[in-house]
């Protein structure tokens, strides 16, 4: 052999070895700093979903626990083992890898938590009722937080990462800073947040007081709290996206370092591939399509202090996640629009113009009630109202079971106002069935029909979404907090 090839051969295994060891040892590195915990508080098995082209919801978690290297923002008195959860946030990316949804629940929202096991003592923790959502994983673990949001929006999440309080610091100086606005300089000697008027960068320990405070925002609650997240988010997605972090190997091997040794994710998630092939996932998503929305609330009834979901805001937001509806334009098509070339076929003979048919009963005569099977509170008078302005006055309505699909059910002689009824409301014609023993029409609205007064249509709140990951916004001071800049 030449020497020249010789040498050739000595550079390329050296290399080749050199490549070899260099990627065991990320990889070995990354995959030790990751710890995982069960997906769910219960019996259910964990959904099977593709993590490069399936449909993924992934719930975030900031944990407020003292534990360990966290003791410094208090004692195990105020936050421990599981801790709960500071943060809470789930992650909807579209199969076609378009679109981003990201969902702020506010910590002091009062939910129904379902029956959880904890699944390392096998203890069983009994469902409860009105209870703040950031105490969901507090006994039971993390996965109890996923069936609780399960629970609340009719989703199924995928898979869940948790991080702590030293993950946004050392994620914010990895990255160089995150650039944040607001309107009027401000201080919070709860969480120590300092920022002058205006824009400024923040890292470290600035970074998460950032995130952390109670009180700077807004008029001081959860809500105003949630929008600065989001814009803190927006920045640092946009500075990831610029900066072409994603695409850049070495940048995101020290970004995956730094997160892994602070991260808690479920066991399908728990592998270094997975978490690389979400990255991928993300790194050519049009940041005008990340949109941040907070679950709309209003003050509780059962404690003004704290927030309930509105109605029928919420249930219209959860209704267009279960239909996979671009937030950012809810009227989009879903399927391709017809090609400038293709044209309508001509009708083969021009239309007798007729009077439309005049039905033979009076609609204000006719008997028809509204059964509330969505479990909605007062969802029926909605569909009421659509049907007193289609002509049927003559309307009750009730509360009943809860059931999966609408139906239009009839008496006898009562098939033709049935029908005319489904009409209004867009119902199909299959789901109008007999029913001998009724006394004229009834409408029984199941949890396909929660929003909105026409059946299938979609409807959610106005302004639902409170920024996109393209926007530089402000947030608001709050005037108690306002300092001299």
């Amino acid at each position: 052999m030449p020497v020249w090839l010789k040498v050739a051969t000595a550079l390329v295994t050296v290399v080749v070895v050199a490549g070899l060891a260099f990627a065991g040892y990320w990889y070995f590195r990354l995959q030790s700093n990751i710890s995982k915990a069960p997906l769910t508080a219960g019996d259910g098995a964990a959904n099977q979903v593709s993590d490069s082209n399936d449909r993924m919801q992934i719930l975030i978690l900031g944990s407020d626990t003292r534990d360990g290297k966290n003791s410094e923002y208090g004692t195990a008195e105020d936050s421990s083992g599981y801790g709960q959860s500071d943060v809470m946030m789930l992650m909807d990316i579209s199969a076609d890898n378009r679109r981003v949804n990201v969902i702020s629940f506010p910590r002091d929202l009062l939910v129904d938590i379902p029956q959880c096991k904890d699944q390392k003592t096998n203890q069983v923790y009994p469902a409860r009722s009105g209870v703040m959502i950031n105490e969901a994983m507090a006994e039971a673990g993390i996965g109890c937080a996923v069936d609780t949001v399960n629970k609340l929006t009719g989703l199924e999440v995928d898979h869940f990462m948790m991080a702590d309080f030293n993950a946004v610091k050392e994620l914010s100086n990895t990255v160089g800073g995150v650039e944040v606005c607001i309107s009027d300089a401000v201080y919070d000697p709860d969480s120590r947040l300092r920022l002058p008027q205006g824009t400024s960068s923040v890292e470290g320990e600035m970074a998460l007081a950032f995130l952390r405070t109670r009180h700077a925002f807004a008029d001081g609650g959860d809500l105003g709290r949630i929008k600065a997240q989001q814009g803190f988010l927006s920045s640092l997605t946009r500075k990831i996206k610029d900066e072409g972090t994603l695409s850049d190997p070495g940048k995101m091997l020290r970004i995956a370092d730094v997160v892994t040794q602070n991260l808690t994710v479920d066991e399908g998630l728990a592998s270094v591939p997975s978490l690389l092939t979400i990255g991928n996932r993300l790194k050519d998503i049009d940041i005008s399509k990340v949109a941040f929305v907070a679950v709309p609330t209003t003050p509780a009834l059962l404690d003004p202090n704290r927030l309930q979901i509105a109605e029928p805001a919420g249930a219209q937001l959860f209704s267009a996640l279960r239909k996979d509806v671009d937030l950012t334009d809810p009227n989009a098509p879903t399927t391709p629009s017809p090609s400038p070339t293709e044209t309508a076929a001509p009708p083969t003979a021009a239309p007798t113009e007729t009077a439309p048919p005049v039905p033979p009963y009076d609609k204000a005569l006719q008997p028809v009630t509204v059964a509330n099977g969505t479990g909605v509170p007062g969802r029926a008078q909605e569909i009421v109202q659509a049907l007193v302005s289609g002509g049927f006055t003559q309307t009750g309505q009730l509360e009943a079971q809860a059931v999966a699909q609408s139906v239009v059910y009839y008496g006898p002689d009562f098939a033709d106002v049935a029908a005319d009824v489904a009409a209004v409301l867009g119902i199909p014609a299959e789901q109008v069935l007999p029913a001998p023993a009724l006394a004229g029409v009834q409408v029984y609205l199941g949890t396909d029909f929660t929003s909105g007064a026409t059946y299938g249509a979609v409807a959610l709140p106005e302004d639902i979404v409170n920024q996109t990951a393209g926007d530089s916004l402000c947030q608001q001071a709050n005037p108690e907090l306002v300092v001299a800049g």
